[in-house]
């Protein structure tokens, strides 16, 4: 399950530990333009889809609102819930009645969750072929990666944008992939995103479903 939420979470955040990378020619005007992105974001709803290094594909619904709230909900029939609240980002699987949480500071996401973090310390541009994109995202027209050398098992995260005058800080989301130590790769890819959008605080809770387990 573990595994999981890095390949949702990893290339969204990068970690402090990230080592510092070397400037491309415009890197510091595109890295500031995420970093714009990112801190005018107040909510964000979009559409996923997960591809795993198996090839499975789950399909589902992201749901953002600052400060430090997320939600991954998946397509009915797929048993598995991942929130976060702020403090700790809680994976719960209702097949097995299982639940686990690890500290938001820890994960990956923090940095989505945490838009004042200077982006600019953790990744680097990646320079995109002459047709503008890659192949994980037909679409980017702007690319970052990073990679944590005190966790060589997350591999190398890619987060892909697109470039539209109108977002927020002229820029969308368009996905990510992490292309783990082993050789696997994990790439989920957004579409249909709103920002700034009506977001209630319920979205953000959750059924428990073990025994005896207070609601949340």
């Amino acid at each position: 399950m573990q595994r999981l939420i890095l390949s949702l979470g990893m290339a969204l955040a990068t970690v402090p530990a990230l080592a510092a990378p070397v400037p491309a020619p415009g890197a510091s005007a595109d890295l500031a333009q995420v970093q714009a992105h990112l801190r005018a974001v107040t909510t964000m709803v979009a559409d996923f889809s997960q591809t795993d290094a198996a090839g499975q594909t789950r399909t589902g619904t992201l749901t953002l609102k600052q400060p430090g709230r997320i939600r991954f909900q998946y397509a009915p029939g797929v048993p598995l819930l991942i929130v976060g609240d702020g403090k700790a980002l809680t994976m719960i699987d209702y097949k097995v009645a299982q639940v686990s949480r690890w500290p938001i500071g820890d994960s990956p996401l923090s940095i989505l969750l945490d838009p004042g973090k200077d982006v600019s310390r953790y990744v680097q541009v990646v320079p995109l072929p002459a047709n503008g994109s890659l192949r994980e995202f037909p679409q980017g027209r702007l690319v970052v990666t990073g990679r944590d050398p005190r966790h060589p098992e997350f591999g190398t995260i890619t987060i892909g944008f697109t470039r539209a005058v109108a977002a927020p800080g002229g820029l969308v989301l368009a996905g990510w992939t992490v292309a783990d130590a082993q050789g696997g790769r994990s790439t989920v890819v957004l579409s249909n995103q709103r920002f700034n959008v009506p977001v209630s605080d319920r979205t953000f809770l959750w059924r428990d479903p073990r025994p005896n387990a207070r609601p949340r």
